[in-house]
């Protein structure tokens, strides 16, 4: 696969990383939008979920620890924040700032004095503090009065904390530690040194050392392949629905497979072939006059991935004689940005966190949806990956050639990128809104592999689709009286709108929740032979379109989002929609009559509302992995 490094440049909207982060860590790309993101931003001292807690480290050597409480309506449901524990070192300045020392996937480890250490990791129910210079004089407050502070042991190492909310917490430590009542809401432990665990207790016959599983774990947990035990009365609140107990050194998750294939998998029906072709020809010569004007990284990505389906529909249609002007549009749109010669914007590298950034976005943090602030990457990206997969498989000398860079792979002199996407501090944490185009981005990332014969891309690439098409499935697709959401929301709504790490949302970024078109549009784009994976549930995609439907009837509602209700309805009622979509006078600037009409003519019978009838594999074997 081609090997590019992009030119460096400097952003002046990026902040400093080296305001939070250890120094011996800043040589590397460090992560973005991660779960940790709030504790390296601006003042680092919102919270962040890290399941089942909110963590917070407001300076001062401190850090507040918070079982969250939950709210909801109709159109939301959020978690809220208290205090609930607040360990701290009794002597650190308050002025004391956090640094991050050490992080991975799972875990991020602060210290919060230069003697106080918190170890905090994701699912765990127990937070870890230790002390690093000798002994310490910790406090141990809250926002509650301590109701009862009980030694549980002869040792020393194990307190139970009952307080007036009407919670229990236990506070466990490595060697004995004297804890002391100095006030109603504050507690002192002269001297000590070691670690101090304290965890949330929600029934008292909860105290063996576990991790916590939330709803998908459970779901995707292969007992019979690790030896661990899934406790299930063993269980703590979380916004994701109830996190599950699991005792155990390891875990292996398995998920099916998902093959990542160029053509839909049932093909196109014979009797809809002449119309598809109708719509390619027309869309194709198109294209030399509808050149992109566009300097925006989405949406120029998004047009230049709508240029890239009208070739591979037109193989399987078989329609070749239309390909070499795909395939020549493609390659005058897309080359200019891999090779640094587009006017008006382009990808450089920024050393600061080890990514990706526009050139629009190096001096506007508002540019490009924000992504010279790491914000969308996937999305953007996700669209330039597949057209540069499309291009590679049309035109193999095009895909041989050194120059082209591929986002993503390979941004930097070591060959390596920061992960993730996002630079934002956000008081509910981080979010994402289209589960679609995050699908889009993986599967592209797994069609670049085939185009390139990346026997790894392609499997890293379909794992994560997988795995990003049951997340979407598990929580931003709402089934009522399943039980994750409380029944006033998940009786008002069928996908959420965005989805943060505390909050569920009705609402989008651009659009308020009765637009329902856009909401079910926008965890659909665009649509591709792999959105029938993302929707294989029949009785679901009914559920959805009829909730939609009404929303049609409202003055303004674009011509592009009725589109995609439309194809979702096809999947049930495939004649009623393609009257409806043949009579549309307008298309989302992502999609076209050709690929609604190739969606509506490859759908197959459904019997019953069970399984849409979804193929892991395709009619054209050459492709599948």
């Amino acid at each position: 696969m081609p090997h590019h490094v992009f030119p460096r440049a400097t952003s002046t909207v990026v902040p400093d990383p080296s305001r939070f982060f250890a120094p011996p860590l800043l040589a590397a790309p460090l992560p973005t939008n991660s779960f940790f993101q709030n504790f390296v931003l601006k003042n680092g001292d919102q919270p962040e979920y890290i399941h089942p807690y909110s963590v917070r480290s407001p300076g001062g050597a401190a850090l507040d620890v918070c079982y969250p409480s939950r709210n909801h309506s109709p159109s939301f449901v959020i978690q809220t924040f208290v205090a609930d524990v607040t360990v701290s070192d009794a002597a650190g300045s308050t002025a004391q700032r956090h640094s991050v020392s050490a992080f991975d996937d799972l875990s991020v480890t602060l210290d919060v004095s230069p003697s106080l250490r918190a170890h905090l990791v994701r699912g765990c129910p127990y937070v870890t503090v230790t002390t690093t210079a000798g002994p310490v004089d910790v406090s141990v407050a809250s926002v509650h009065a301590f109701l009862d502070v009980a030694c549980c042991d002869d040792s020393g190492t194990k307190w139970r904390l009952r307080m007036n909310s009407g919670q229990t917490f236990l506070l466990y430590a490595s060697a004995p530690i004297r804890l002391a009542q100095a006030t109603t809401s504050q507690l002192s432990a002269p001297a000590f040194a070691g670690a101090i665990r304290v965890a949330y207790l929600p029934d008292a016959s909860m105290e063996p050392l576990l991790m916590l599983a939330h709803l998908l774990h459970l779901r995707l947990l292969a007992e019979d392949d690790c030896a661990v035990r899934v406790l299930d009365d063993c269980r703590y609140r979380s916004i994701d629905g109830d996190m599950v107990g699991v005792v155990g050194d390891a875990w292996v998750l398995r998920t099916d497979p998902v093959s990542p294939t160029w053509h839909s998998t049932r093909g196109v029906s014979e009797d809809g072939v002449a119309e598809v072709v109708a719509a390619l020809r027309a869309d194709v010569a198109g294209l030399a006059s509808t050149a992109v004007t566009t300097t925006s990284s989405y949406f120029y990505g998004r047009a230049i991935a709508r240029a890239a389906r009208l070739a591979l529909i037109a193989e399987e249609v078989g329609c070749p004689d239309v390909i070499p002007a795909v395939q020549q549009y493609l390659k005058a749109a897309v080359t200019p940005w891999l090779d640094g010669s587009f006017q008006g914007n382009g990808f450089f590298y920024d050393a600061k966190w080890g990514g990706l950034v526009t050139l629009q976005g190096l001096k506007d943090s508002g540019a490009d949806f924000g992504f010279g602030i790491y914000n969308d990457h996937h999305y953007h990206l996700g669209y330039f990956l597949y057209a540069i997969a499309v291009l590679a498989k049309i035109d193999p000398c095009w895909g041989r050639k050194p120059a082209p860079a591929l986002p993503g792979c390979g941004c930097s002199t070591s060959g390596s990128c920061t992960r993730g996407r996002g630079l934002t501090e956000f008081a509910d944490g981080r979010n994402q809104e289209s589960t679609s185009e995050a699908v889009n981005a993986y599967y592209s990332a797994a069609l670049v592999g085939l185009s390139y014969g990346d026997a790894h891309l392609v499997s890293v690439g379909a794992t994560l689709t997988a795995l990003e098409m049951l997340a979407a499935q598990t929580w931003w697709h709402v089934r009522e009286g399943e039980g994750i959401y409380e029944d006033d929301f998940s009786g008002n709504n069928r996908v959420v709108g965005v989805l943060w790490a505390n909050k569920r949302d009705s609402g989008l970024w651009f659009a308020p929740p009765e637009w329902k078109e856009c909401r079910l549009g926008i965890q659909l784009l665009p649509v591709l032979p792999i959105s029938e994976a993302l929707f294989p549930d029949v009785a679901f995609v009914k559920d959805l379109v009829a909730w939609t439907l009404p929303a049609l009837a409202r003055d303004g509602v674009g011509e592009g989002w009725k589109g995609f209700v439309y194809a979702l309805e096809g999947i049930y009622d495939k004649e009623a929609a393609l009257t409806k979509t043949r009579a549309l006078n307008g298309h989302d600037d992502g999609n076209s009559l050709t690929n609604l009409l190739w969606w509506l003519h490859s759908r197959g019978n459904v019997v019953g509302d069970g399984d849409a009838g979804f193929s892991r594999c395709c009619w054209y074997r050459q492709y599948c992995h």
